[in-house]
C-alpha cells in the first residue's frame, strides 16, 4: 500500500509548504497593511444637495449619490436580504469563510480560471476601501489579511454599517439608502420584501442586475435572493410565495415605472439648483461635491411646480399656434422591422425632455400613427393628430412628412390619450419673489434645462419694452405730474438734425392716435406717444438717474427718448426687483435664492438675513408714488392691455405688458402686494416671435396660470392710501384723480358776486362782462417743466425700438 501513501504524503507536504509560504507572506505583509483610520473615522463622499424651503429635493451634485444611515435604522428585512444574498454566516465567521474559500478554490482549479471569489461582506469592505478589483492571488491575500485586521478592530454591526453605506449599486447610487431612492423613490423603512430582495441582489453585478437597464435579469436575481432568504429561515413559506408572485419581470417593469414616477416628484428646479451649486462651489471649492453640504433655498414646492407647469404650458401653446415643423430626424427602417433592440438603438440618441417623450414611428396614415418607445407600441389617433395633420397628408414635403422611421415627440394629454407634439424652439422665463424680503418663491430659467442651461431669468439682458414705462411714469410723479395730467396722443417726428443721427418717427402699437388723454389712461392703453412726450418734459437724464433707485444700471439704459419705450436692457430678475418697489410701498429689496446652508453634520453654517420692506430696507420712492403707480397699473389689468388677468377674479393685481419692436421680446411684469412675478418669452438668439405675439398674448398667460396657483387662498389686499394726496380735476372734465398735495394746481378764485347772481337768476340774454378780466379756470394740465438748456436728447438708433403694448 506504500504506493498509496506516497501521493498522500506528497500532497500533505505541498499543503504544508503552501501554508508555510502563506504564513511567511502574511507575516511580512501584516505590518504593511494600511491603517484603518478610513474605517474607524468613516467620512464618506456625500453629494451636495439642494432643497426647497419646505424640505423637498431639487437637485443633487456629486459623482456619488449617497445617504449615510446608522445600522440601527436599517430594517431587518433588508439586513436579512443582504446577508442571504452575500454572506449568510457573516455573524459567525472571523472575516473569512473557509468553507466558501475552499469551494471557490476547487471551482477555480477545475475550470482553470478565477471566476469565483467567495468574498465575505468583510472582504468586500476591505476591497472597496483599500484595494482594486483585479482578480489576482496576491490581491486576494491582502484582502484576507485586511479582513482579519478589520474584524479585530470593528464590531460586526460596524462592518455591516460600512458595507450598507459604501457599496456601489448602480445608477450612481452608493449605499442602500441612495439605491432605495434611486430605484424606488423610497426611504429604507418604506421598502417592501420584494424591493429589499431586488436591492440586495445588486452588489454581485450592479450593471447586469439593474432593474432599470435589465428588468428581466434583475427579476431572476430577485427571485434567487428570496429563495436564499427562505432557506436561511429569514422568511416564511407564505411570505416567500407572496413575494415570489410579486417578483416577475413584468412587475419589475412596473417597479421601474413607479420608481421613475417617484423620481419625477423631485421638484423641477434645475436652474435654482444650479444657482445654489455655484454659490456652494464659490464658498467651498470642489470639496462642495463630497462634504454632504445641504443648501436650503427660498423657493417652495407649490410655487416652483406651478411656475414650471405654467411656463411649459405657455410655451407649448405658443408652439402650437405656429404649427408643426416636422419630425426631428429619420431612421431607415427595413420593411416590417419591429426588432425592439434595433428600435431602441435608433432612439438612443433622442432623450426625453420632461413630458415630451421620444418615439419612433412604425406606421403612419392620416387617421392613425403607431409609434414605438421602450418596448411598447403606442397608437395615436383623433385629436392626438390634430397638430400634425398637415404633415400626414400625401402632399406634405417628404423632408417634413410623418412616415415610418420618423422620430417624433409624444405627450400624454390625460386618461392615457396620446398626442404628437414637438420640442419648442422658443424660450421663456418666470421668476416670482416676496415683495417684502426679495425671497425667490419660484424660478424657471428656460423651457428645458437639459437642452439649454442658460438662465434667462438672471442672464438674459433683453429690452423690456413697455413693461419699463411704469418707471418713467413714476419719475414723472416726482416732477409735478399726476395720473390725471393730460398729454397728447398724436404723431411725433424727429428729424435727423434733432436726433443727431437719422430721422425717427415713433408709432403706437396699433398705429392709432386718441388725442388728449390722461397719464392714467395712456399707461393702461400703453400709448407710446404720451410716454415719449412725458419723458421729453421730465428729461431723459433725470429719468435715467431715477431708474437707479429701482436697481437698474444706468449704463444699460442710456438717456435717449427711446428709454420711454424700454429700449434699454434688463433681466427678468432686475424687473422683478424693480416692480417689488411698487408692490411693497416704496422700498428697495434685493432678490435672493439661498436661505440657509448646512454642513455634512447638519450644523447651520450660513443664513441670509435680507433687508425687509418697512423695517430695514431703504425707502427709494415716496409712499404716495408707489400708491399712485399701483392704482395706475391696476387699471392696466382692469381695463388696459392686461385684461386677460381679470380671469383671476381679483381686484388687487397690477402690472404692465411689454412687447419690443418686431415682436422680439414679450413680457408681463405684475404683482399682488405680497408677490411679484415676471414672465418673459423670446428666443435665446433674438428674433421675431411672430405677428401678434405681444406681451399680453405670449407672456401674460404664463403669469396668469402661475398666479392662479400661487394666490390660491390668499385674501385680497390693497395698499393703504398714504397721506398727502388730494383729488383734482383731470382737465378733461371726465373724472377726478389723486395728485401730490404740494404739486396740485391751485383752485381758481371765486367768481364775482354779480356773476354768481346772474347765473343764479338764470338770465337768458348774453351780457357783456365788465372791464376787469375774469380769472381763467383751472388749466387743462400742469404746465410743462422748462425745457433743458441743451438741445433735445438724441434718439438712439443702435437698438430696435420697442413697439409698446
Amino acid at each position: 500500500m506504500r504506493w498509496v501513501l506516497y501521493p498522500i504524503t506528497a500532497l500533505l507536504a505541498l499543503i504544508t509548504l503552501g501554508l508555510a509560504t502563506l504564513a511567511a507572506m502574511a507575516f511580512f505583509a501584516w505590518p504593511n497593511l494600511p491603517a484603518l483610520d478610513t474605517l474607524t473615522d468613516y467620512r464618506p463622499r456625500v453629494p451636495l444637495r439642494v432643497y426647497t424651503a419646505d424640505g423637498h429635493l431639487i437637485g443633487e451634485f456629486g459623482e456619488e449619490r449617497r445617504d449615510v444611515v446608522r445600522i440601527a435604522d436599517v430594517p431587518s428585512t433588508l439586513k436579512h436580504a443582504i446577508l442571504a444574498a452575500e454572506d449568510e454566516r457573516f455573524y459567525e465567521h472571523p472575516g473569512i469563510d473557509l468553507v466558501g474559500l475552499a469551494r471557490a478554490a476547487i471551482a477555480n482549479l477545475s475550470t482553470g480560471g478565477r471566476g469565483q471569489g467567495a468574498s465575505t461582506i468583510t472582504m468586500q469592505v476591505a476591497r472597496n476601501f483599500f484595494l482594486s478589483r483585479e482578480k489576482t492571488y496576491n490581491r486576494k491575500l491582502y484582502e484576507i489579511l485586511l479582513s482579519l485586521k478589520i474584524e479585530q478592530n470593528l464590531s460586526k454591526d460596524q462592518i455591516l454599517e460600512l458595507y450598507i453605506n459604501q457599496i456601489f449599486l448602480g445608477q450612481r447610487a452608493y449605499g442602500f439608502s441612495a439605491a432605495a431612492r434611486a430605484y424606488y423613490g423610497k426611504t429604507l423603512d418604506q421598502l417592501n420584501l420584494p424591493e429589499a430582495a431586488m436591492l440586495a441582489g445588486l452588489p454581485k453585478a450592479p450593471s447586469a442586475f439593474n432593474p432599470i437597464v435589465n428588468p428581466a435579469r434583475a427579476a431572476v436575481r430577485q427571485q434567487y435572493v428570496l429563495r436564499r432568504m427562505l432557506e436561511a429561515g429569514y422568511i416564511s413559506s407564505t411570505q416567500y410565495e407572496e413575494a415570489l408572485a410579486f417578483a416577475t419581470p413584468k412587475q419589475s417593469q412596473r417597479d421601474i415605472a413607479a420608481a421613475r414616477k417617484n423620481q419625477d416628484i423631485v421638484v423641477p428646479g434645475d436652474h435654482v439648483a444650479e444657482m445654489a451649486r455655484q454659490i456652494a462651489v464659490e464658498q467651498f471649492g470642489e470639496q462642495a461635491y463630497e462634504l454632504g453640504i445641504r443648501i436650503v433655498t427660498t423657493v417652495t414646492r407649490k410655487d416652483q411646480e406651478a411656475a414650471y407647469a405654467a411656463l411649459r404650458r405657455g410655451v407649448l401653446d405658443y408652439d402650437r399656434r405656429h404649427g408643426y415643423r416636422g419630425p426631428e430626424a429619420f431612421v431607415d427602417l427595413p420593411s416590417g422591422m419591429v426588432d425592439a433592440a434595433r428600435l431602441d438603438e435608433a432612439l438612443s440618441d433622442h432623450s426625453d425632455h420632461g413630458d415630451l417623450l421620444a418615439a419612433l414611428v412604425v406606421k403612419a396614415s392620416p387617421k392613425e400613427v403607431v409609434a414605438y418607445r421602450r418596448g411598447q407600441q403606442i397608437t395615436i389617433s383623433g385629436k392626438g393628430l390634430a397638430f400634425v395633420a398637415p404633415m400626414l397628408a400625401e402632399k406634405a414635403p417628404q423632408s417634413r412628412r410623418i412616415r415610418p422611421g420618423a422620430v417624433v415627440r409624444l405627450r400624454n394629454s390625460g386618461n392615457d390619450a396620446w398626442e404628437i407634439a414637438q420640442l419648442p424652439e422658443v424660450q421663456a422665463a418666470l421668476v416670482s419673489i416676496d415683495s417684502r424680503t426679495g425671497a425667490v418663491r419660484a424660478l424657471v430659467g428656460g423651457f428645458d434645462f437639459n437642452r439649454n442651461k442658460f438662465n434667462h431669468v438672471t442672464q438674459a439682458l433683453r429690452q423690456p419694452g413697455s413693461s419699463f414705462k411704469p418707471f418713467i411714469y413714476s419719475a414723472a410723479l416726482e416732477r409735478e405730474f399726476g395720473p390725471g395730467n393730460v398729454l397728447a396722443d398724436e404723431p411725433l417726428y424727429y428729424p435727423a438734425g434733432v436726433t443727431g443721427s437719422k430721422a425717427w418717427e415713433p408709432k403706437n402699437y396699433d398705429g392709432r392716435y386718441a388725442g388728449p388723454m390722461t397719464l392714467r389712461e395712456s399707461l393702461a392703453r400703453s400709448k407710446n406717444m404720451v410716454a415719449i412726450r412725458l419723458l421729453e418734459q421730465i428729461t431723459p437724464e433725470y429719468a435715467r438717474d431715477y431708474l437707479t433707485r429701482f436697481g437698474f444700471d444706468g449704463a444699460r439704459n442710456p438717456a435717449y427718448l427711446t428709454l420711454a419705450l424700454g429700449a434699454g436692457a434688463a433681466t427678468p430678475w432686475e424687473m422683478a426687483a424693480g416692480y417689488a418697489v411698487f408692490a411693497n410701498g416704496g422700498y428697495r429689496i434685493e432678490p435672493y435664492i439661498v436661505k440657509e446652508i448646512y454642513d455634512g453634520n447638519g450644523r447651520l453654517i450660513a443664513r441670509t438675513d435680507p433687508p425687509v420692506a418697512g423695517q430695514s430696507a431703504p425707502r427709494v420712492i415716496d409712499a404716495r408714488n408707489a400708491w399712485l403707480m399701483d392704482s395706475m397699473m391696476r387699471d392696466v389689468v382692469q381695463s388696459g392691455t392686461a385684461t386677460r388677468a381679470r380671469s383671476l377674479k381679483r381686484t388687487d393685481l397690477a402690472g404692465k405688458t411689454g412687447t419690443t419692436n418686431d415682436y422680439v421680446d414679450a413680457w408681463f411684469c405684475g404683482y399682488h402686494p405680497e408677490l411679484v412675478a415676471v414672465a418673459w418669452v423670446g428666443h435665446s438668439q433674438p428674433r421675431n416671435l411672430g405677428r401678434g405675439e405681444t406681451g399680453g398674448a405670449a407672456a401674460l398667460p404664463i403669469w396668469i396660470n402661475y398666479m392662479a396657483s400661487a394666490l390660491e387662498g390668499v385674501p385680497e389686499t390693497q395698499l393703504p392710501r398714504p397721506n398727502g394726496l388730494i383729488l383734482v380735476d383731470n382737465g378733461l372734465g371726465t373724472r377726478q384723480d389723486f395728485h401730490y398735495a404740494e404739486y396740485a394746481p391751485p383752485e381758481p378764485p371765486a367768481a364775482p358776486d354779480w356773476l354768481q347772481q346772474m347765473f343764479a337768476a338764470d338770465t337768458s340774454p348774453a351780457m357783456e362782462a365788465p372791464s376787469e378780466a375774469i380769472p381763467p379756470g383751472p388749466p387743462a394740465r400742469l404746465p410743462p417743466l422748462p425745457p433743458p438748456a441743451q438741445a433735445p436728447a438724441p434718439v438712439v438708433d443702435r437698438m430696435p425700438t420697442p413697439i409698446g403694448r
